[in-house]
């Protein structure tokens, strides 16, 4: 059983901060540059993490907070896009950055502009509230928009469905950050106070739900929390298979800690979706870890009591049983990058945006690019988890004329890119991530173009194999699945990941800790070459490292 020892100073601070008030509203008006680090606790629930600037420390630390706004499923109208560039140029640091986790980023936030970002982020009728703290996260799921497909917009519309029903119920966020303003629409001020899926103290830790398909798994279902895998019939949803307990987090000072796949719990029907989802988080929240947040995730739970134990609980919550899961599981994946028939007789586009970073910088002019595009056209947008951007509805006839703003704005298209580059995803880390040890997002250009220089040395420049990179151990950007994974371990050194695969659904092995930047192409030149040689038909290098191991690659 999880610890019961006492609560955590930050459960402690959640308990009796009546319902996620504490002092936020003085301190946000205090003429401080940063706030105490209670409130800046009591804020990520807000959407917001107070950080600091390592680039421009002089004296003092360079405050500023990062906001996040929550988008379920990454739907993004074009006028909620465009509202989004002008945030980060009149209130953040002039970029906004696509999340893996299908959501938008400001940085550079001061804390004199926090109140008018929030507010003006929820005027375009999205929200920051849930996008970050301990809480369910911003629900994920596949943005392909195929209008000629009911299964894809069942799941889309569940990702609305269970964000709605997650959401936290206080009013502080509306009367902080919206009371004197247009919109109220995000919380309702007169309900009585209460969290009734929450409670006071609300979940011990960070909960994240995906949706995905067998066939696409985009969304990486198996780091989720909580994963819905749709099983399909006769072109029907006829349910999902409930996966529990993913999770990439790891301490490397505390060796209890380690990345997990989420397991398949049950089979539920659509109907059962909400109630059932409802069970797993309230078992989580009545028996999760509070005493030690290293060790408070869902997967920690699992992992101490058994799949078993945790079923039967979560059936006692809902109140009924529930059947094994069906014999359905992840076969693929897909990027979603590129041009496709939408099925109603229009187009989608998706673009491949390098880390999620939107800036103008030389050739290479996204945000200009946007503008053009989304006031022209006015196009739906799609966020995908591996920090693209998908243009909806688009009129055949309108093809040419958009490949022509791509280029004259200097954004490749998909056949302009290597498989490995559309895969490849970053955290921010440097310069304002607080948990980062070294670089990741800004170096992660020069990391590809060098590792593909040596594919191309092996002739492999047309394989699929997924490189992602982290400034620390955390997991943001999901490097333990992927066929490759860099993960910061301290300044410039990297511990080297091998054998997962593009499809997410195994953990890779360590390969080698302490890598220096310079020397990862080295490291993986001579394993490209023995990939090039030894693999079997259709092998992945993801596969083939799996299957040869660490000794037989050393």
């Amino acid at each position: 059983m999880a610890d019961k020892g006492n609560p955590s100073k930050i459960e402690e601070l959640k308990l009796t901060s009546n319902f996620l008030r504490g002092s936020i509203a003085q301190e946000v008006a205090d003429g401080n540059a940063f706030v105490s680090d209670d409130s800046a606790n009591l804020l990520k629930t807000h959407g917001t993490y107070l950080q600091d600037d390592r680039d421009h420390r002089g004296s003092e630390k360079a405050f500023s907070f990062m906001v996040r706004s929550r988008v379920p499923g990454g739907k993004v109208t074009a006028a909620q896009f465009l509202a989004e560039l002008d945030i980060c140029d009149k209130f953040a640091n002039g970029t906004l950055r696509i999340t893996d986790r299908q959501g938008f980023q400001l940085h550079g936030v001061l804390k004199t502009s926090l109140k008018e970002t929030i507010r003006g982020i929820n005027e375009i009728k999205l929200s920051t509230l849930a996008a970050c703290g301990d809480v369910c996260r911003n629900v994920m799921a596949c943005p392909a928009p195929y209008k000629n497909n009911s299964v894809f917009t069942e799941m889309q519309q569940l990702s609305d469905t269970l964000a709605h029903h997650f959401r936290p119920r206080t009013n502080a966020y509306y009367e902080i950050w919206l009371k004197d303003g247009e919109n109220s629409e995000m919380v309702h001020a007169q309900e009585p106070e209460s969290e009734p899926i929450y409670g006071a103290s609300y979940l011990p830790r960070k909960f994240k739900i995906g949706i995905a398909l067998p066939e696409d798994n985009c969304i990486d279902i198996y780091t989720q929390d909580m994963g819905y895998l749709a099983v399909v019939e006769n072109g029907q949803i006829v349910g999902y298979n409930l996966l529990v307990g993913g999770g990439m987090g790891v301490t490397p000072a505390k060796k209890t800690t380690f990345p997990a796949l989420a397991k398949q719990m049950a089979f539920i029907t659509p109907e059962q979706a909400v109630p059932v989802g409802e069970a797993v988080v309230k078992v989580q929240r009545d028996f999760g870890n509070r005493s030690d947040r290293k060790q408070a995730r869902l997967k920690y739970l699992i992992h101490e009591q058994g799949l078993p134990w945790f079923k039967s609980k979560v059936e006692e919550y809902y109140g009924a049983a529930l059947p094994d899961p069906r014999p359905v599981d992840v076969t693929d994946v897909d990027d979603h990058i590129g041009w496709h028939e939408q099925g109603d007789g229009k187009l989608f586009l998706g673009i491949n945006i390098e880390n999620g970073r939107l800036k103008d910088e030389g050739p290479l002019q996204l945000k200009k690019m946007f503008r053009v595009l989304l006031s022209k056209y006015g196009m739906d947008t799609r966020l995908t988890a591996l920090q693209g951007v998908i243009l909806c509805d688009i009129d055949p006839k309108d093809r040419g004329d958009i490949n022509r703003i791509l280029k004259e704005h200097g954004c490749k298209n998909a056949d302009e890119l290597t498989l490995a580059r559309r895969y490849s995803i970053a955290c921010p880390a440097y310069p304002t991530c607080g948990l980062a040890v070294t670089e990741s997002e800004r170096v992660m250009p020069d990391v590809m173009d060098a590792l593909e220089a040596e594919m191309a040395k092996h002739g492999l420049l047309s394989e699929r194999i997924a490189i992602h990179m982290t400034g620390c151990p955390n997991g943001c950007a999901r490097p333990y699945t992927p066929d490759i994974g860099l993960v910061g371990k301290a300044r410039g050194k990297y511990t080297l990941y091998l054998g997962g695969n593009a499809q997410g659904t195994r953990l890779a092995f360590l390969y080698e800790d302490m890598v220096p930047q310079e020397e990862l192409p080295t490291k993986l030149s001579p394993i490209f070459a023995k990939y090039k040689v030894g693999r079997q038909t259709g092998e992945s290098f993801g596969d083939f490292c799996h299957r040869v191991g660490k000794d037989g690659l050393v």
